[in-house]
């Protein structure tokens, strides 16, 4: 029988819509199956009403369909490339890994197009991913090709020695040239599709400094100490000022449906097996531009 781990973000949810959110399987036939004792909780039969919790064992059986992640051929911007890794420029509504229900048209499919030797150590439908951003973010995301610098460049990441810098476009006038924001993230109490502040959450750091101010919004130059899920767009949205055209955080009008003013610009790290100190840039894409302008407009 399959089995799933509960992770801290996760704790609290429904039995029956923890496992539609983890697997092909809808929330109704779940249920059936949870009637039926085919799913168990640390060994223990529960009702659908039981909300997991952390370190939760859960295992459920059922035969789907048996699932491989297919090579597309999609054009990737790739900004370097050696026998080790690849710096890609990630465009603007491509999801970066298949999720249940969604198995095509990702990044993780065009990588696979693209070369066979990358890492593994992610499982089949994460070849190569060591970060990700959202589907509507752009910007840089580095790439493993072997499993040894996978596991070299994840140890980077946790040791905060890979420096990943971001342009957003956030509504309101911020008054201070920087700040910090040091504020926990978690799921959110009354949306579990959604992340928030909670004071049960996981610690969670942003950095900012203002580039420009506008009329009505400010540019700012981003940095993570933390790379929580859609960290910095709950941490704008925390201070009261949510990312500009950002379709699930603040209460503004959205400009057109191109997701958010958020953009990875700047990768910076020590190459896993040269030691050369290595800098990406990516321009911002035309979407971002062309939004910007209309604010510099105003």
């Amino acid at each position: 029988m399959p089995k799933i781990i509960v992770t801290e973000d996760e704790k609290d949810i429904r039995i029956d819509n923890f496992l539609a959110q983890k697997t092909d399987i809808s929330r109704s036939k779940i249920q059936s199956l949870i009637k039926e004792h085919q799913v168990t909780v640390n060994g223990n039969y529960e009702k659908s009403s039981y909300k997991v919790q952390i370190n939760d064992e859960v295992e459920y059986k059922y035969i789907l369909e048996e699932k491989h992640l297919k090579p597309e051929k999609i054009d990737l911007d790739i900004i370097y490339e050696d026998e080790d890794i690849l710096v890609i420029n990630k465009p603007n509504g491509l999801v970066v890994h298949p999720a249940p229900g969604n198995y095509q048209h990702t990044l993780a499919n065009a990588l696979s197009y693209y070369a066979s030797n990358l890492s593994n150590i992610n499982g089949e439908f994460r070849p190569g991913i060591v970060h990700r951003i959202d589907a509507f973010t752009t910007g840089l995301l580095v790439v493993a090709k072997n499993n040894k610098i996978h596991e070299i460049l994840a140890a980077m990441i946790a040791k905060k020695e890979i420096k990943r810098t971001y342009i957003a476009l956030v509504w309101g006038i911020i008054k201070e040239d920087t700040g910090t924001i040091d504020a926990p993230i978690g799921r959110d109490l009354k949306d579990r599709k959604k992340m928030a502040v909670v004071a049960s959450g996981k610690p969670a750091i942003t950095h900012f400094k203002v580039l420009e101010r506008f009329k009505n919004a400010t540019l700012l130059e981003i940095t993570l100490e933390t790379g929580r899920t859609h960290q910095i767009r709950v941490h704008m949205n925390y201070i009261n000022h949510p990312i500009v055209n950002d379709p699930t955080y603040g209460n503004h009008s959205l400009i057109d449906d191109s997701g958010q003013m958020l953009h990875a610009k700047y990768l910076d790290f020590i190459h896993p097996k040269t030691k050369e100190k290595m800098h990406f840039e990516a321009e911002l894409p035309e979407k971002f531009t062309n939004i910007l302008n209309k604010f510099k407009e105003v």
